[in-house]
């Protein structure tokens, strides 16, 4: 095939596909996400990612970003922030980690960070190759309350929660005030679990105890709205 026939064959491609990428996350939840919100009437608004990794690799808001959102952005790995504030000014940014009360806790760091844990049990499970501990760091941790308390600007509610913290989400999930602090969808990695079992996973029963309910599930993440915001069907 010629230059000039590649060239337009290209350029046909290009009217039939959007050039870019369609979507940021691990496994589409941008996707999953941007259509329940479709169904709420939300184009804009705000968001909090906690275990946020990385602007835009394997970011479950990176998609909803570059469409005008804004949000806060919290993750334990030292040298987030600065990253961040160079690919996200709008976003509020916090380095430190989350959990059930304040403290320090001995956070795990994988040659891969997207598996970076404060889960033990979890870090022995992944420290296997390809994946290796590189070292374990003494990390402050805050609970999500006092987070929501000093960052949220004031009178602004949460559209979306997200939260991916590799087998440290139930530390997190109790750890706020769901009376004060309601997203309308809440995303949450529940390792090794499956519909079949979530009325047995605590965080999941946490969730149901404040009126969240499941809308949907990716591989590994459980899509919760709360009914408030998302009526169940009669």
């Amino acid at each position: 095939m010629s230059s000039k026939s590649i060239d337009k064959l290209k350029a046909v491609i290009r009217n039939i596909v959007p050039v870019g990428r369609l979507s940021y996350s691990q496994e589409g939840e941008d996707l999953v996400l941007a259509r329940i919100l479709g169904e709420l009437g939300i184009t804009t608004g705000f968001f909090v990612d906690i275990g946020a990794h990385h602007p835009a690799r394997f970011s479950n808001t990176y998609y909803f970003y570059r469409r005008g959102w804004r949000g806060i952005n919290v993750d334990a790995l030292p040298g987030t922030k600065r990253l961040f504030r160079r690919m996200r000014s709008r976003d509020i940014t916090i380095e430190c980690g989350v959990g059930s009360q304040a403290g320090v806790l001995k956070y795990f760091a994988f040659n891969e960070p997207a598996l970076n844990t404060f889960s033990e049990q979890e870090a022995i499970k992944k420290n296997r190759p390809p994946y290796h501990i590189v070292e374990t760091i003494q990390i402050p941790v805050v609970t999500l309350k006092q987070i929501l308390d000093e960052n949220l600007p004031s009178g602004t509610g949460i559209d979306f929660m997200t939260i991916d913290a590799e087998g440290f989400d139930h530390e997190i999930i109790i750890s706020n005030d769901w009376a004060r602090y309601r997203p309308r969808v809440l995303l949450v990695e529940l390792l090794n679990t499956d519909i079949q079992n979530l009325d047995a996973n605590p965080t999941a029963q946490v969730l149901k105890q404040h009126n969240y309910r499941i809308m949907a599930k990716s591989f590994n993440t459980f899509f919760f709205v709360a009914n408030e915001a998302f009526p169940p069907k009669v």
